[in-house]
């Protein structure tokens, strides 16, 4: 049998250039790409959302609704919605970026909350249950959202989310399909109309759903839409619908994709009726 012999200084410069090598992918993964992609939403959806999340899943054997849930449960206090909110933000600038509305479109959430103090919202769109928490941490008394989840692993997800902030009361979670769901919301939740209604579901949705809303009678006067990634991914039908039905004002707030420099906002439509 031949010895093989390995020379301990290419053996070093061996390692010296895995390390390096290793070194150069992190900076690349941990930093340079994600600056890259900041000021550029379709970039920054490939990367984020698809590349990362497929490879974080793989190499977790996890996925990333199940590590936002692992970041509420250490960082965020039970029954204390704010600290939800918290942890999912920092988890999302800092650790993994996620498709919530993020902090900055929340903050103008928030702001149309207050502002039309619903009693009745609907949410087309759950997802971890981030925008379900900050909404109906400002209902008045009595009030409830209904929030409609077409996948059934987010739901899973999001009920624990909505538990962890105490808020459980006030959220009715629906599985489904926002089609099919629609036409029985008055039937099955004794719902006549929204107050409110949150659009953060399928972008090719908006537009259908909102019409089928109308159509059953779902949306009255003084029913104010809200809907998030207009223009990231965006949703040129939907805008041009609402823009210019004279069934609807409508307001853009411009803002930027969740947690990037992107360019993005929110549309909000007053029903002004039929």
């Amino acid at each position: 049998m031949t010895a093989i012999f390995v020379c301990p200084r290419m053996l070093l410069s061996l390692l010296s250039g895995l390390i390096m090598g290793a070194a150069v992918l992190f900076v690349l993964y941990r930093w340079v790409i994600p600056t890259a992609v900041q000021y550029h939403g379709g970039l920054a959806l490939l990367w984020h959302d698809i590349i990362v999340e497929r490879a974080l899943d793989t190499l977790t054997r996890t996925s990333r609704p199940q590590r936002i849930l692992k970041a509420v449960q250490r960082k965020a206090t039970v029954g204390d919605p704010q600290s939800v909110i918290t942890a999912i933000d920092h988890f999302c600038r800092h650790r993994e970026w996620a498709m919530n509305v993020g902090d900055e479109k929340g903050s103008i959430l928030d702001s149309v909350v207050s502002e039309v103090s619903p009693v009745t919202v609907l949410e087309l769109g759950t997802y971890c249950g981030y925008s379900t928490v900050r909404i109906a941490r400002l209902l008045p008394p009595g009030a409830c959202v209904i929030t409609l989840e077409f996948n059934p692993d987010y739901a899973a997800i999001a009920r624990q989310v909505i538990k962890w902030s105490g808020l459980e009361d006030k959220v009715q979670l629906v599985e489904g399909a926002s089609g099919d769901w629609i036409p029985w919301m008055k039937e099955h939740f004794g719902v006549q109309a929204f107050d409110l209604v949150f659009l953060d579901h399928w972008k090719e949705r908006y537009l259908p759903d909102t019409k089928l809303l109308e159509e059953c009678g779902l949306i009255q006067k003084g029913t104010v839409l809200l809907a998030d990634n207009v223009i990231c991914p965006g949703t040129p039908d939907y805008l041009e619908y609402v823009r210019n039905s004279p069934r609807y004002n409508s307001h853009y707030y411009r803002s930027h994709l969740e947690y990037t420099k992107a360019e993005d906002g929110l549309e909000k439509s007053v029903f002004l009726g039929y």
